[in-house]
């Protein structure tokens, strides 16, 4: 029950830097504008694929779960 208490306490932490670096605005300038993220607009219609964007935040996730798993 110990090792759930912990990681409730974990992952309330990372939604609490989340949450904060959100609120903050530091990511506005380049969180969701990377190179490789793809974006259309003709017309009256917006298309936008975040390619580059999602990988990175899925190589973040990755790494932190990995950390996570390492340490038991």
């Amino acid at each position: 029950m110990q090792d759930l208490g912990k990681l409730l306490v974990a992952v309330g932490l990372a939604i609490a830097a989340v949450g904060a670096f959100a609120w903050s605005g530091l990511g506005r300038s380049w969180f969701g504008r990377l190179p490789g993220d793809i974006h259309f607009r003709r017309g009256g219609t917006e298309v936008y694929f975040p390619v580059a964007t999602c990988i990175l935040v899925s190589i973040a996730l990755s790494l932190a779960l990995w950390l996570l798993r390492a340490r038991r």
